[in-house]
């Protein structure tokens, strides 16, 4: 009998990891997304959503030609449909490896990112990088929608409990709904990881008190932030059975890096960089 190893298992996260300086593409670690899509019932090239995982690296250094440092924020795209997601740890290991690397202007660092993560992806990244010389700006802001978290409600699950969610009878209704509750926990290391999730459908009106109990059921989960949202997303699906559906949650930074994966059923439009408050 052959048993397949969770590539999860062997990636840097909860390691002792010494820290590389010099540029070094091979520290990029790709984790299958197919998976924990088989968990869900998501066959191969049959995905129920598109979206994309949206990054935002506040860390970002290199070396020009005289060995001045350049500091830099930047912003990756990696699509929903690419094979692997990128592991966290290994990302911001990677990134630090151009710390003492000389570049001679910002667009060789963008076309050398490019290449190494879309690489790692097995698709077509998208890369922003923007000079903090050039004074970038940024926008922190709040859905426009209904805030769940107000709700009178008792909670008694903490794993992942879809029954939790149901429509009501009513007219068909189009809404987003938000919560700041959302919390799981990595899956290699346990570590918290928190998040504000915006739910937006359209169909038959979806029962607030028990979507909160559900987004509240995933706090002692453990799942990368983009499995959440994908279940999230297979659940409310299988669930309530919306007309449309878009999952879109924003993740506090670890290390430098924020990931904000965003899954819909591809009626609405896609989301925005905008950070939550706790970004």
């Amino acid at each position: 009998m052959t048993h397949t190893i969770d590539p999860s298992i062997l990636s840097p996260l909860g390691k002792p990891t010494e820290y590389r300086s010099d540029y070094a593409p091979e520290l990029l670690y790709p984790i299958p997304r197919q998976l924990k899509r088989d968990e869900l019932g998501i066959a191969p090239g049959a995905l129920p959503f598109v979206g994309e995982d949206i990054w935002n690296a506040y860390e970002v250094s290199w070396l020009n030609p005289k060995g001045k440092p350049v500091v830099a924020v930047a912003t990756f795209r990696v699509p929903a449909d690419s094979p692997n997601l990128v592991e966290s740890k290994s990302f911001k290991l990677y990134l630090n490896s151009f710390n003492q690397t000389v570049f001679s202007d910002l667009s060789v660092v963008e076309s050398v990112l490019l290449r190494d993560l879309s690489a790692a992806a097995g698709a077509p990244v998208g890369v922003k990088i923007e000079d903090l010389r050039g004074r970038p700006q940024v926008l922190v802001n709040y859905p426009q929608g209904v805030a769940l978290d107000d709700l009178d409600i008792e909670c008694t699950t903490y794993q992942p409990t879809p029954e939790l969610l149901f429509a009501v009878d009513g007219e068909k209704t189009e809404e987003t709904l938000y919560s700041h509750l959302l919390k799981s926990n990595c899956l290699v290391t346990g570590q918290p990881d928190w998040a504000m999730v915006v739910i937006r459908y359209r169909g038959r009106p979806i029962d607030h008190a028990g979507l909160l109990r559900y987004l509240v059921s995933f706090r002692n989960h453990n799942e990368f932030h983009e499995q959440c949202v994908e279940r999230i997303f297979c659940d409310i699906t299988a669930r309530c059975a919306p007309e449309a559906l878009s999952v879109y949650a924003r993740y506090t930074r670890r290390g430098g890096l924020d990931i904000n994966p965003c899954r819909s059923s591809g009626d609405f439009p896609p989301a925005d960089n905008s950070r939550e408050i706790r970004q």
